[in-house]
């Protein structure tokens, strides 16, 4: 199966927001986080790098589409938080459920890489949850290379 990028038209920005910001919150209180704490790191989040409810400079969203012309996911990617404007970021990639174990995520972060790359980007870093051991074998499959590990005991 093969998938390509397409921009995140405006008016479907809102609905994306929403449901990044959710998902987002589910995967904090996962971590520990109150649902409230969780939805609030998410909101003010999303509201950093969307102001106005548009996205930020250099920042995009795409729907990741299948061959049928369908959604099967989506792409957020931009410059990280550096002074470099080469350096960019994979913010965010989500292949929806019931698509996953195709090939889309790996098609989606090749296709994400070529995108970075015509943008002017030489690195392109990411972040991933410790608990999300798939996206991490994919990541590292693709040659990413672990630059921090963040950890964490609860002392209960």
């Amino acid at each position: 199966m093969t998938i390509s990028l397409r921009p995140l038209a405006p008016q479907d920005l809102p609905r994306w927001l929403d449901r990044s910001a959710a998902e987002y919150a589910t995967d904090l209180v996962a971590l520990g986080a109150t649902p409230e704490d969780a939805r609030r790191r998410a909101r003010e989040s999303l509201d950093r790098d969307f102001p106005g409810g548009l996205p930020a400079g250099g920042h995009a969203v795409f729907d990741l589409v299948d061959a049928a012309g369908g959604a099967v996911g989506y792409l957020w990617i931009g410059p990280d938080t550096s002074d470099d404007p080469a350096a960019w970021w994979v913010w965010d990639v989500v292949v929806d459920a019931e698509h996953r174990g195709e090939g889309y995520g790996r098609q989606a972060m090749l296709l994400g890489e070529d995108y970075a790359r015509a943008q002017g980007a030489t690195t392109l870093g990411l972040s991933v949850f410790g608990f999300n051991t798939s996206a991490r074998g994919l990541y590292e499959s693709l040659g990413y290379e672990t630059t921090s590990v963040k950890m964490a005991k609860p002392l209960v």
